[in-house]
């Protein structure tokens, strides 16, 4: 107060940026915890991680707060991966500030136009958030986000087709040395890849999966009319690269 003239609002200000500055010294350690936030309004919506360095934080009704409000802020940000924002980091850093934890915005996502399902997980720690066209009802979208977070493997791309090539490659890869090292003839062994690579798109295109409530269908059949345009799943502490 007195270096701020007994100005109580100035004080405050000043004590904040002396705690963040005391903070960024603790950067570096680990934050393993942490939480997954969606939000869906109107037109957009948005799925974002932040992190922790406990449970017991991640737990805390201020971080589930914070992490939720984060979420409808990314919501307004432009479509696509939405990387820290001037608003989130404030948010993030008053976390730091009461926690004492090195708390961090990991990443977001953000989707435009369409309809929307999503599904957390009780505990936090797994999220998705998926984006249609058409007549279906955000229930049955809920379900298939839940269908997401449960499946193994965890899909990859909503069609064959959208499977990322650095994947596909390295799973053809494999299969090539697989049908190399099993000694069958040239003619063979292509055909044993190309059969491969076929059950390899079908375990991890959302649309081509056996869905989890009911696995005499696939997701696609669950769709019905509708088109998925995209989804996003995130889990907590998972690599962002």
């Amino acid at each position: 107060l007195t270096e701020a003239g007994g100005d109580f609002a100035k004080a405050e200000d000043i004590l904040r940026k002396a705690m963040k500055g005391k903070m960024d010294t603790k950067t570096d350690r680990p934050a393993g915890a942490g939480r997954v936030a969606v939000s869906m309004a109107g037109s957009s919506a948005a799925i974002v991680e932040i992190r922790a360095e406990t449970d017991f934080t991640a737990m805390n009704e201020k971080f589930v707060a914070a992490c939720n409000k984060i979420a409808e802020l990314a919501a307004k940000q432009p479509a696509g991966a939405v990387p820290a924002f001037a608003d989130a980091t404030k948010l993030v850093d008053e976390l730091r500030i009461s926690t004492g934890e090195n708390c961090s915005y990991a990443r977001g996502r953000k989707f435009e136009s369409g309809v929307f399902g999503a599904y957390v997980h009780h505990d936090g720690k797994t999220g998705a958030l998926i984006q249609a066209e058409g007549n279906v009802s955000a229930d049955t979208l809920k379900q298939i986000c839940m269908h997401i977070v449960a499946k193994v493997p965890t899909p990859k791309g909503v069609s064959p087709n959208d499977i990322p090539a650095d994947i596909v490659e390295k799973e053809r890869k494999f299969r090539i040395e697989q049908a190399m090292d099993s000694g069958k003839p040239k003619e063979i062994a292509e055909k044993m890849v190309e059969g491969g690579m076929r059950k390899f798109y079908e375990e991890v295109a959302l649309l081509e999966q056996p869905y989890v409530m009911d696995e005499t269908k696939k997701v696609k059949d669950i769709v019905g009319g509708a088109k998925i345009v995209a989804f996003a799943r995130f889990a907590v502490g998972e690599s962002t690269n």
